[in-house]
């Protein structure tokens, strides 16, 4: 198995939490600097055409790619621990809170996404800031009225068990700590996140603990 990974990306993080949670160690990890663009060349594109990761390849065909789909991937081949509760509408919750990180949220902040900003749109650092935190904020909002108002929310987001939920919500806290946003007025989120960040798959997935990551956030 090979990860194509990158210490900054919380795409990445999510899987590897996954990854860990269901004690799988890849063969090779292959980092893909996004602050220098290696995400362009021929070879990666080769791998993901979207020029994003994460990617993931496990033994014969082609990539596997987009971390959702990578982690349900996981979940399948290797059961447990499950990531998604055992009843149908408790998936759809879980993949619903997981989807307002990775599917609404977390794509409008990527590299491309800021580059494009910058270069063609010629937004200065300081909107291109406040961009990326009133779509982080909104999101965050959303799940903590969900979190707080819901009664399948337990001691993670749905229950007492981590599901995929939880996973995206921890990258979407340290995305939030990455652009500095206040995430005071969320506290059933950062119970939760806080609860998870006491689980080692979580701890030792953290960005921050990853090669090539600055000593310091």
């Amino acid at each position: 198995m090979k990860l194509f990974s990158f210490w900054r990306s919380l795409a990445t993080y999510r899987v590897r939490i996954a990854l860990n949670l269901k004690d799988i160690v890849p063969d090779e990890v292959v980092d893909i600097n996004l602050l220098k663009g290696q995400q362009r060349e021929a070879t990666f594109r080769a791998v993901n055409p979207m020029m994003a990761i994460p990617a993931l390849v496990d033994g014969e065909g082609p990539a596997l790619f987009e971390s959702l789909a990578i982690i349900e991937y996981l979940d399948e081949i290797h059961p447990s621990p499950p990531l998604l509760p055992p009843d149908a509408r408790g998936r759809a919750r879980a993949r619903g809170l997981a989807q307002i990180v990775a599917c609404d949220s977390h794509p409008l902040l990527v590299p491309r996404v800021r580059e494009y900003l910058e270069h063609e749109l010629k937004l200065d650092e300081q909107t291109r800031m406040a961009w990326c935190r009133h779509w982080i904020t909104e999101a965050l909002a959303a799940i903590e009225s969900h979190l707080k108002t819901e009664k399948e929310t337990g001691r993670y987001c749905h229950g007492d068990a981590v599901t995929v939920a939880d996973i995206c919500l921890v990258s979407q806290a340290a995305g939030a700590k990455f652009f500095q946003v206040d995430v005071a007025p969320f506290p059933t989120v950062n119970r939760i996140v806080d609860a998870c960040q006491a689980i080692d798959a979580f701890a030792r997935a953290h960005p921050l603990k990853q090669p090539g990551a600055p000593a310091t956030g």
